[in-house]
């Protein structure tokens, strides 16, 4: 089950803002608060079956979200590419000292580097 919330709360980071104030706020109690939903239905003033169902309607919502613009694993395509490439970037420093010493290889290498950084800082 670690897989589910770590899922929820990435399709939330993304698309959260498409569901109503009320789905948020109990999304955001169970998956982020991590209330059971008894404790999320007492504080509501709903019934936990209640929660329930409106956790299940946002979950749904936001799959079908992903399903549709696909932004969260597109993220992850460019996060795993932003790490291969950093990867390089230390094989090219590491070929550089050992062997090449040049500053232009170097130069090469730390603008790589800050591009990636940009990169993640963006995302």
């Amino acid at each position: 089950m670690k897989g589910k919330p770590l899922e929820m709360s990435l399709l939330f980071d993304f698309y959260g803002e498409t569901l109503t104030e009320k789905q948020r706020e109990l999304f955001d109690l169970y998956y982020n608060e991590d209330l059971s939903l008894a404790e999320i239905a007492e504080y509501a003033g709903i019934t936990r079956q209640g929660v329930r169902d409106s956790i299940k309607r946002a979950e749904h919502a936001l799959r079908e979200m992903e399903e549709k613009l696909g932004l969260v694993a597109r993220y992850g395509g460019t996060e795993r590419c932003a790490e291969e490439l950093m990867h390089e970037v230390e094989r090219l420093r590491a070929l550089n000292a050992g062997t090449l010493h040049s500053s232009e290889a170097e130069g090469i290498a730390s603008r790589m580097s800050s591009l990636l950084e940009q990169l993640r800082q963006e995302a």
